[in-house]
């Protein structure tokens, strides 16, 4: 009988176990990142740190202090949580001087005809694969945000 209960806690504790995958960041190990990229900014005034790859996506933590280049991802959706800070995103219309800088990835200076909208703490974005986007700021602004990027076919 003792045997028979042994055996049942230990498939208890196996099918409690973590399953392959999955993560967890706490708040304050989401703030010791954020603090982290600020020494990390570029000569763009902006940083990066990919915090989890997953396959088809990836989460990527950022702070922004000046405005981005247009991009566009050819295979890539990006989802965006606005943290805090504000900014406005252009999305849409087209990139007059973009230039592949890296496989499936274009590079402009502006957006032509894109539509502006304000980006506030709260706010999510859905940006589809091939869409063009960037980030303005005006001096002074700061945003942070995450974002999840999800490989399609």
């Amino acid at each position: 009988m003792n045997k028979r209960i042994w055996l049942f806690a230990c498939a208890g504790l196996a099918a409690a176990a973590v399953p392959a995958g999955y993560q967890h960041w706490t708040a304050d190990q989401l703030r010791e990142h954020n603090r982290a990229l600020l020494s990390k900014m570029d000569a763009h005034k902006d940083a990066t740190e990919t915090i989890g790859s997953f396959g088809n996506h990836s989460i990527i933590t950022a702070h922004r202090e000046a405005s981005g280049q247009a991009e566009i991802h050819e295979t890539k959706v990006d989802i965006m949580f606005i943290q805090g800070g504000e900014a406005t995103m252009v999305v849409g219309g087209r990139v007059p001087d973009g230039k592949t800088t890296a496989p499936n990835e274009i590079r402009g200076s502006k957006i032509e005809g894109g539509e502006r909208q304000t980006l506030h703490p709260g706010d999510i974005l859905h940006i589809p694969a091939k869409t063009p986007h960037q980030f303005l700021l005006d001096p002074g602004q700061k945003i942070d945000y995450y974002t999840v990027k999800v490989t399609v076919p």
